[in-house]
């Protein structure tokens, strides 16, 4: 069995919380896959729906703009942590210019640039966002979202799509750290997979 994580913006696959719910479920005898997103929107995307149709993920979650993504992944069951579904505006107010990366990338880049193109594509992948909700779907997402989250609010944009029979307020912030993710994310992995 196979969980895909998708990471927040900045970040990259090595993160805590992917090596944190990997030692998780190691004993559950589930493999996590936790690539490193690419920083341009239509490669990332691509790459990932391409990764989920190979993979065939029996989970995919998501944090931040991991979670906008992990939207877009459709058919699979998800769980979207805080998502951000507001890149192209985010980053257009807040983001421009040279970026570190939080968390060592696989292929050692130590930062990265926001610029127009950049902003230009999240729009551009923006616009597919839940476009493939059904009945369906609908039964197969969760959105988990920290009460104490100040960096981003799409509470209003998951409830109108998904409804709120899997909305969940959590004790947290934007990011996840280890008592989260046992608390809160853990248990909701195990009820999903049957664990």
């Amino acid at each position: 069995m196979k969980i895909l994580y998708l990471h927040g913006f900045a970040s990259a696959g090595s993160s805590g919380s992917a090596t944190h719910l990997r030692n998780m479920l190691y004993e559950y005898g589930v493999e996590v896959l936790s690539p490193d997103i690419p920083v341009m929107p239509v490669e990332a995307l691509q790459m990932l729906k391409n990764l989920v149709a190979e993979q065939q993920p029996s989970l995919v979650i998501g944090t931040s703009m991991g979670g906008m993504y992990t939207e877009q992944m459709y058919g699979t069951p998800r769980i979207m942590v805080n998502p951000s579904f507001h890149m192209a505006r985010h980053l257009t107010f807040q983001g421009l210019g040279r970026h570190e990366f939080l968390n060592k990338r696989q292929n050692g880049e130590r930062e990265f640039k926001v610029d127009k193109e950049m902003i230009a594509q999240f729009r551009e992948v923006e616009k597919t966002s839940f476009s493939g909700v059904t009945p369906e779907e609908r039964e197969i997402v969760w959105g988990l979202f920290g009460k104490n989250d100040k960096f981003v609010n799409c509470q209003p944009e998951f409830k109108k799509a998904y409804g709120s029979q899997h909305f969940q307020i959590f004790d947290g912030e934007h990011r996840l750290n280890d008592i989260v993710l046992k608390r809160d994310i853990f248990p909701l992995v195990k009820q999903i997979l049957k664990i």
